[in-house]
């Protein structure tokens, strides 16, 4: 700022008030050094140029982000401005603002340029700078007066919104969905690389006339274009979210399945600004449905075809699918299940099960549910037409990679003819074997009467002889001892051939050898597996691991197995309740013991069943238990019999680890 000039007390004007021309002339001083205060205090950098463009003042702020003032400028052989831009502009910037400020210059016109200002600390920061020229009255430039704004914040900003909007762009473009927008009224206005790409066109591609129906035509299939068309009105019309699936056309003119959804974005009001919507092929996931669908239908009808009822359930074994032999064989379907204060296995078991069989059924079922093992078993299925049929019933469970049970499946075989086929094969047999054994019988009582005849006859002949030679006077003595002593002879004879008979059933010695208990016990199971399915009885085993062999003749020890397990078998016939035949075998006294129990009526005289003859079977000959005791007493054993709690009866025998001498 330019100082006032003084009046001193020579002036040629000291004919002037001095006082007020002081007072003034300090009101001016004053009010100069507030503008210079507000213009060093002002937030913005603040200078002034000479009409030539040489700087002639900076003000404090501009002074302290340079970090330095006029001073700093002077160099030999250069301008102050050179030396300025040289020193504070951004190298890349001093071209552009070389030329800007030497065309306002030249021109008049006003200065405005943005550029990066390097700060005292090295620092370059954007800058926005204008200048406007100060004319005098005649229009001649006097100064330029400029202003410096520090603008950096500002432009990284928006460079940090541009980086922003072009990743954002780029993420919209390069994102593997279709996304359009469209004006508040359905308009297209917008749409991604990724569908232009797709569909082979830009937005400028669409007729502008033709608006949302032209594209429409140009791009959905001929079927689908009304719906659509109707959906996507609707929609602009109430503002509700658009979702169908339809065919839109691809850049190679193949129409793929695609599923378009919209939303509107609406403003503080309500009003919708834009509408944005996005497409996805589909057409992949479409054609695997249809495949997985018809695949599903083909297996149902494969599954439904087989000449067996199928079906499933949960891991806690309530049915939940019967294919459809099942349900025409049973007569009803799993919703017929629905029943009130039971679950759908009871009243399939109730529903469908032969009432004796029910019971066993059902137990069978719930153990493999709960133990996970599988079910196998043959009862009796009610027919929708009411008759009763014998089914093989069998389940096994699916299990997952960590062996957990997820479903049960299961099968049933109409075994009904095969079972009357066997039970008539069975009876045929029965009676054949009794045919065989009544005439073997004949035959033997006929070699017996054959072989004991002839003796007798001689004995009786002799006795007469005696008799006679008795009688006569005097009494033959002699001659009635002789025939005395062939009476004894043939008496003998008589004595041998009972003997040989004897000697024939008598079980005589063979060789023994280590025979395994357990296998032996395994072979009779197998052996009477059939009959005690026929009767609906369970066997079950329990043997003492590491058993050893014992001497025996295996041969007779599975005749005396078979024997019990069959009294056992034939002993719960009558029985309605649970039906259970355990065989088991363990260490006890230096041999090893051997116990078949049953759950039948039990033994009224346990004590005599061991008598030859003796039987409870109405058919029995009763020497099935006389021969078997005998045999185990052959081995060094004992055969014993007693009452099984609750009820039933418990046979027992042993068998020594050391061969018998008897």
């Amino acid at each position: 700022m330019q100082e006032l000039p003084s009046i001193s007390a020579t002036d040629p004007l000291a004919g002037v008030d001095v006082d007020a021309l002081q007072r003034t002339e300090a009101a001016l001083r004053e009010r100069e050094r507030e503008l210079t205060h507000l213009v060093d205090m002002v937030p913005s950098h603040l200078w002034r140029l000479s009409p030539a463009g040489e700087p002639i003042f900076f003000n404090r702020r501009m002074v302290d982000y340079l970090g330095f003032g006029l001073e700093g400028t002077e160099r030999r052989g250069s301008t102050r401005l050179d030396v300025l831009i040289q020193r504070t502009v951004h190298p890349d910037d001093q071209s552009t603002f070389r030329s800007g400020l030497s065309q306002s210059l030249a021109t008049g016109q006003a200065f405005a340029l943005r550029y990066r200002l390097r700060r005292h600390d090295g620092v370059y920061r954007w800058m926005s700078s204008r200048a406007e020229p100060m004319h005098d009255d005649m229009g001649i430039v006097r100064q330029w007066y400029g202003l410096c704004h520090d603008i950096d914040d500002q432009i990284r900003g928006e460079e940090a919104v541009r980086r922003r909007e072009h990743d954002l762009r780029m993420l919209v473009d390069t994102v593997p969905v279709q996304i359009w927008c469209t004006t508040p009224a359905g308009e297209p206005s917008y749409i991604n690389k990724t569908m232009a790409d797709y569909i082979g066109l830009w937005l400028g591609d669409f007729d502008e006339a033709g608006g949302l129906p032209s594209a429409i035509r140009q791009l959905v299939h001929p079927d689908d274009r009304s719906g659509l068309q109707a959906a996507l009105y609707h929609c602009f019309t109430t503002g509700s979210p658009f979702e169908m699936t339809y065919r839109n056309q691809r850049w190679d003119g193949v129409y793929r399945w695609t599923a378009g959804r919209a939303q509107p974005l609406r403003d503080p009001t309500g009003a919708i600004v834009q509408w944005f919507g996005v497409c996805v092929d589909i057409d992949d996931l479409v054609n695997a449905r249809n495949a997985l669908r018809e695949s599903e239908q083909n297996l149902q009808r494969l599954v439904d075809a087989l000449p067996t009822q199928i079906w499933a359930a949960k891991p806690d074994g309530e049915p939940t699918y019967l294919n459809h032999r099942l349900s025409q064989f049973v007569g009803f379907g799993l919703g017929e299940l629905e029943v009130p204060d039971i679950s759908r296995l009871q009243a399939a078991i109730q529903g469908s099960v032969h009432p004796d069989d029910a019971s066993a059924v059902g137990a069978a079922l719930r153990r493999a549910f709960s133990s996970g093992e599988p079910f196998a078993m043959k009862y009796r299925q009610r027919r929708a037409d009411g008759v009763y049929r014998w089914i093989s019933g069998r389940a096994e469970p699916l299990r997952d990679s960590e062996n957990v049970i997820r479903q049960w499946y299961g099968v049933s075989y109409d075994i009904d003819d095969d079972v009357r086929t066997q039970e008539e094969l069975r009876q045929t047999r029965e009676r054949l074997a009794a045919a065989s054994q009544a005439a073997s019988l004949a035959e033997l009582s006929a070699s017996i009467a054959h072989e004991v005849n002839q003796p007798l006859a001689a004995a009786v002949a002799n006795s007469y002889a005696a008799q006679r030679w008795l009688d006569t006077d005097p009494p033959n003595s002699q001659r009635a001892r002789v025939a005395v002593e062939r009476v004894v002879r043939d008496a003998n004879s008589v004595a041998e051939v009972v003997g040989r008979i004897r000697a024939l059933f008598r079980q005589s010695r063979s060789r023994r050898t280590p025979v395994d208990i357990g296998g032996a016990i395994m072979e009779a199971r197998s052996l009477l597996t059939d009959e005690a399915e026929r009767h609906r009885v369970r066997i079950e085993i329990h043997m003492e691991p590491g058993l050893p062999p014992a001497p025996s003749d295996r041969v007779q020890l599975q005749q005396v197995l078979i024997n019990l397990m069959r009294n056992a078998i034939e002993a719960m016939v009558t029985v309605s309740g649970e039906r259970v035949l355990t065989v088991g075998a363990r260490c006890a006294d230096g041999g090893i013991e051997v116990e078949v129990t049953d759950t039948g009526t039990g033994i009224a005289q346990p004590e005599r069943v061991f008598e030859a003859f003796f039987t409870t079977k109405e058919s029995g000959m009763g020497m099935g238990l006389a021969i078997s005791r005998n045999i185990v007493e052959a081995h060094g054993g004992r055969l014993k019999a007693e009452p099984h709690v609750p009820h039933g009866t418990r046979f027992s025998f042993t068998l020594p680890l050391a061969a018998s001498n008897e």
